[in-house]
């Protein structure tokens, strides 16, 4: 559905927008706060950037030269996508004007909503596009998209004003083209790196584990351009590119050791930290630290836990909801948890997880 709204509503707005690359690469970097998914959630995204200190009561940034970086997916499964975006944009300059700065990456479904894969858009996402116009706008959508052949059929075209509600047509010129949203996420990055840390949403696979950053990060804006449908094996659909691989995330560790290690010596690293994934209810780290899991299943969708990885000097802490608690990177991965689930409502989404570890370790569950 690339364009096809600019297209068909004869607006104009066909050409792609097109910004400077934004910077991939930074080090000296004091503090670093980084937070997964936020899947349309924006009350617990507020909470958690005022728990790490990013912003105020306000939502302006009181971050200072910290660095914020939000490892993709936005958009879907919560209502409110538009009120996160425009967040992140605001944050962005005020964040460079204090010293700091805002690393919004693309994740898969931000390359979904300007690809035109809306399976996981809301009923609450399309109604916060809707206006005066929304009605007319329908019936224009109506008029030109739908099958000439069945419109006459009532049940045809209940389903279709289903599929396509008041705001749909609003959603879809804001993610195509150079559209607010496609313009912005375009000229975001996919993959950066932050000091001795590597972000990105999916994971780096064999097939990507010699390309350099700046290339991944072409590679991903050339597939959402606009301007023409990308090729089958493009970057930011591809199952084991940086947007999709869950290799790193749920992969055997002792079979993927090897990977791992090679990804952090080409990207110069100690470090690997991913979204995408949803963790078993905080920041989880694997392969001794290795890779960090920072996907906690912030949206209530996935169970509203509020957690982020913070980065003070090079020592690495989970913000678990409110509290600091140290992330450790190797060995005992219990009283970190345990600790975790003593802040967390009953019942905790950890303690399944908790029960696992330690039957494992041959211990009575708890």
């Amino acid at each position: 559905m690339r364009l096809i709204i600019s297209v068909l509503f004869l607006t104009g707005v066909v050409a792609t927008a097109r910004r400077a690359a934004a910077q991939d690469t930074f080090d000296g970097v004091s503090r670093i706060v980084a937070i997964g998914d936020v899947h349309g959630d924006y009350d617990q995204f507020v909470l958690v950037l005022q728990q790490a200190g990013v912003i105020d009561g306000k939502g302006k940034w009181i971050g200072g030269r910290a660095h914020l970086v939000q490892t993709g997916d936005v958009p879907d499964r919560g209502p409110d996508t538009r009120k996160v975006l425009e967040l992140l944009m605001a944050l962005t300059p005020q964040a460079r004007k204090a010293g700091g700065a805002v690393h919004a990456l693309i994740g898969n479904h931000e390359a979904m909503n300007i690809l035109g894969d809306l399976r996981y858009v809301t009923a609450g996402e399309y109604a916060a596009f809707k206006g005066p116009n929304s009605a007319a706008l329908q019936e224009r959508a109506w008029s030109v998209l739908s099958d000439s052949t069945r419109r006459k059929d009532p049940e045809y075209k209940k389903q279709w004003l289903a599929e396509h509600p008041l705001g749909w047509v609003e959603q879809r010129f804001a993610y195509e083209g150079n559209g607010r949203y496609a313009a912005w996420i375009r000229g975001n990055n996919a993959v950066v790196r932050v000091n001795d840390y590597l972000f990105l949403h999916g994971g780096i696979s064999a097939r990507y584990a010699a390309t350099p950053i700046k290339a991944l990060n072409d590679a991903v804006r050339a597939a959402l351009a606009g301007d023409k449908a990308p090729p089958a094996d493009n970057a930011a659909e591809d199952s084991l590119g940086p947007l999709w691989y869950r290799g790193l995330a749920q992969g055997d560790e002792a079979m993927l050791a090897p990977l791992v290690d090679s990804v952090l010596t080409h990207f110069g690293v100690k470090h690997i930290v991913i979204g995408h994934t949803v963790t078993a209810g905080t920041v989880m780290p694997r392969f001794d630290g290795k890779v960090i899991m920072i996907d906690v299943g912030l949206s209530a969708y996935y169970g509203a836990t509020t957690a982020c990885l913070i980065i003070e000097e090079g020592k690495a802490y989970t913000m678990h909801r409110g509290q600091k608690l140290e992330l450790p990177m190797g060995g005992d991965l219990l009283p970190y948890l345990k600790a975790a689930a003593a802040l967390d409502p009953e019942p905790s989404r950890l303690r399944k997880y908790i029960d696992q570890l330690a039957a494992v370790k041959g211990g009575a569950p708890q």
